[in-house]
């Protein structure tokens, strides 16, 4: 019998571990959920390769590659969990992190109220040595081998294990970094090193150092649980070695041998995939504007995506970490389903960071959790069921119960009113998320549709629309596993950077043409590894740049071709346009405003063969209307603790078909997601099977309350 060809993209999760499969020569998509394991991720993994299997009545034999995205790198980030760092610099240089960027960030009026966030190396773990490099490359003085070995051995007697290293111009010249990583090899053979000339070449010291940091950080946690999911996934298939990726946050995924080498480009590996995934269903839906919303077990990730493809920054953070290296511009908030409700010392309520995860998880999980989670606060609404996966995960009710009325006790509320605070604080902390990537952008979000998915990620849709004023909500088929989903979209990319900084007047054309095409052998050499045929490679220029004097720049795409004075003077046309976009001018007639060239970014893209998205059956072809077909029962359920309870519809989601109209209250039941219609919202079933909920034209937007208001 011939093997199939059969392609699995994979997402780990806080809670649990989403899973699709797509025939590639039927077509057949496939999905399901199971259980993560935070003890061993691994057993989480293979626990999902095989149950996808048995559905399809598949084996090992018929997977051609494994896509995996990840969250390790991001909860260890955004929970703070960063271990015992090192960080050697040039000498003189030692307080960088302490003068940053001097900036407090929105939101906080003044410094008279923000508290810098703790380092990410203690001051006494700093050290420097001598040496130093200018601008462009050039030595001033030599690198001080000595000061070096010491430096080494002071880390290595006491047990300092992870090490950033970041000298001064080493994006224009890395020799004084190769020597200090060999220095390191030779006297701290234990040591895990991260040099800022591979990790981001280019300028802005307090960035590079930073982002070094964070990928030095991560990469023990992010390699051990690459090999030994790589180890795991080898022995399930008997050694046949097959592709496995790891998804990557600039929307491209890397082979597994090279994550070791790149771990930080891996920190918003979940998220990227479930933005592309969203953004693809988006766009075959018509819907050319649109917010993602992605709601985990431990956090929630938002973007925007536009005409299917989510924006990119280079200025992104996670958690208090800023991380300069591509990636989709995803903000996360520690507000999941096993985001744990708190009291404050000043006796206030409080929703995460903190996080219960899978293990022991939400009070109602029944696994030994001792505070109340906003699954909880669901289950204690009423807005989702007594059950998950279809019943395969029974929950406690009165365990949830019994957590929320101590809390309640503790605030002096009753029951109601508790719960529907902690789903209010995080609604809020996720509509916050949701202003960052597009308010503050510049964006009018009452013309973007939300569209939502992950276990949590529908649950709050509705309010998430009235505190917004957004256009309404797009919940995809499987919402639970359209991370998964996006896996499977996704090309192996590879980002390249170099500084250049110089001046448009001046531009030496040669030189820029010498750099693009070193970038673009880089990008070659490693799509060749990644076993993509020179003749299937595709490369994408992008170029930073500013009006001299200013602090930062605007990317603009660069076609191919030959660099020479009409090239040029076409991306300087483009900055002149991107610029008036996003600050509302330019200075393209004033000849005494220069253009710099700053960064020259090249990316090499390896495509693949992406799935096609099926239509549902229409509901005019059923002789059974919508209320035969796909209601199954009615509960209580509160949505607003003034209204108390109302009788609800319960509705199948697998048994509703394209055209069938849904008034609230209702709640829609799925294998793995809930979708909650408050009263005033109308849902309608679309021709791909989304669900596309809008306020009705009978409710009054401007009734709305506003907390801020």
């Amino acid at each position: 019998m011939t093997a199939r060809r059969i392609r699995i993209g994979i997402d780990t999760g806080g809670t649990f571990t989403d899973v699709v499969a797509l025939d590639e020569e039927t077509g057949e998509l496939v999905t399901t959920k199971t259980p993560s394991t935070p003890s061993n991720p691994a057993d989480g993994f293979i626990n999902g390769v095989r149950k996808v299997l048995d559905l399809m009545a598949a084996t090992g034999d018929d997977i051609t590659a494994v896509s995996h995205g990840t969250t390790v790198a991001t909860n260890k980030l955004l929970e703070g969990k960063v271990g015992r760092l090192g960080f050697i610099t040039t000498e003189g240089y030692e307080f960088i992190l302490e003068i940053a960027r001097q900036a407090v960030p929105d939101g906080y009026g003044n410094s008279y109220f923000w508290v810098k966030p703790p380092r990410i190396v203690p001051a006494d773990h700093v050290k420097t040595v001598g040496g130093r490099l200018d601008f462009e490359g050039t030595e001033v003085r030599p690198f001080d081998e000595a000061g070096a070995v010491e430096v080494a051995r002071w880390f290595r007697e006491r047990g300092i294990t992870t090490i950033g290293v970041c000298f001064l111009h080493s994006y224009a010249d890395d020799s004084h970094e190769q020597a200090m990583r060999e220095i390191l090899r030779r006297e701290h053979p234990e040591a895990v090193v991260s040099i800022s000339s591979e990790v981001l070449r280019e300028y802005r010291e307090y960035e590079r150092s930073m982002t070094t940091l964070v990928d030095a950080a991560v990469k023990p946690n992010v390699s051990g649980y690459v090999a030994n999911i790589h180890q795991r996934l080898d022995d399930f298939t008997q050694g046949a070695n097959i592709p496995f990726y790891v998804m990557k946050s600039n929307g491209g995924v890397l082979s597994a041998d090279e994550v070791v080498h790149q771990p930080i480009t891996t920190v918003l590996s979940g998220p990227a995939a479930g933005a592309l995934g969203a953004g693809l269903i988006a766009k075959k839906a018509g819907f050319p504007k649109v917010l993602t919303c992605d709601g985990g077990g431990t956090s929630t990730d938002v973007s925007v995506v536009l005409d299917g493809e989510p924006t990119l920054t280079t200025e992104g953070t996670v958690g208090a970490y800023p991380s300069k290296i591509p990636m989709i511009d995803v903000v996360t908030v520690g507000a999941g389903g096993g985001s744990i409700a708190w009291i404050s010392p000043e006796g206030t309520l409080k929703v995460g960071p903190q996080s219960a995860g899978a293990d022991p998880g939400p009070l109602c999980y029944a696994k030994g959790g001792t505070e109340p989670t906003i699954t909880d606060a669901h289950v204690v609404l009423g807005r989702i069921p007594p059950h998950l996966l279809g019943g395969e995960i029974p929950l406690d009710v009165h365990a949830a119960r019994a957590g929320i009325e101590a809390l309640a006790e503790r605030l002096g509320l009753d029951v109601e009113r508790c719960a529907a605070g902690v789903l209010e604080i995080s609604a809020w902390n996720q509509a916050n998320a949701l202003r960052q990537v597009s308010v503050k952008r510049g964006l009018d979000v009452r013309d973007f549709m939300l569209t939502t998915f992950g276990g949590s990620g529908s649950l709050l849709a509705c309010r998430l629309v009235d505190i917004l004023g957004l256009a309404g909500v797009v919940v995809p088929q499987n919402p639970g596993n359209v991370s998964a989903f996006g896996l499977l979209t996704v090309d192996v990319k590879n980002d390249y950077v170099q500084t250049a900084v110089a001046r448009h007047a001046t531009l030496d054309h040669a030189a820029v043409q010498k750099t693009f095409d070193e970038l673009t052998d880089r990008a070659a050499k490693a799509l060749d590894a990644e076993g993509f045929p020179r003749d299937a490679h595709r490369y994408t220029r992008t170029v930073d740049l500013r009006y001299f004097g200013q602090a930062y720049e605007v990317r603009v795409p660069a076609p191919a071709g030959t660099i020479d004075e009409p090239y040029a003077a076409d991306v300087a046309s483009r900055f002149h346009d991107g610029h008036r976009a996003l600050y509302g001018y330019d200075f393209r007639d004033d000849p005494t405003q220069q253009v710099e060239w700053v960064n020259l970014r090249v990316t090499g893209i390896g495509p693949i063969t992406r799935p096609e998205l099926q239509e549902l059956p229409s509901a005019a072809a059923d002789s059974a209307g919508p209320e035969e077909r796909a209601l199954k029962s009615r509960r209580p359920v509160c949505f607003e603790a003034t209204d108390g309870y109302v009788d609800t519809g319960v509705w199948w989601r697998n048994d509703l078909r394209a055209g069938d109209t849904i008034q609230g209250p209702a709640i829609i039941e799925e294998f793995g997601s809930t979708v909650p219609v408050h009263p005033g919202f109308v849902l309608r079933v679309d021709d791909l099977g989304n669900l596309v909920i809008t306020r009705s034209a009978a409710a009054d937007p401007t009734t709305l309350s506003d907390p801020e208001a």
